[in-house]
């Protein structure tokens, strides 16, 4: 469902302030919270 798409895409830009998932692209830092996040299961779209 797209609604549930975008409140999980609302979910983590509220918490850390933009998309963990494109800080290696943009050349970005990752803050040990946005690691941990990504190891999660079902972190990535």
């Amino acid at each position: 469902d797209s609604y549930q798409f975008e409140l999980k895409h609302k979910a983590i830009i509220d918490r850390f302030g933009r998309y963990p998932h494109r800080n290696d692209i943009l050349g970005r830092h990752s803050t040990a919270e946005e690691i941990e996040f990504l190891k999660q299961p079902g972190s990535s779209f």
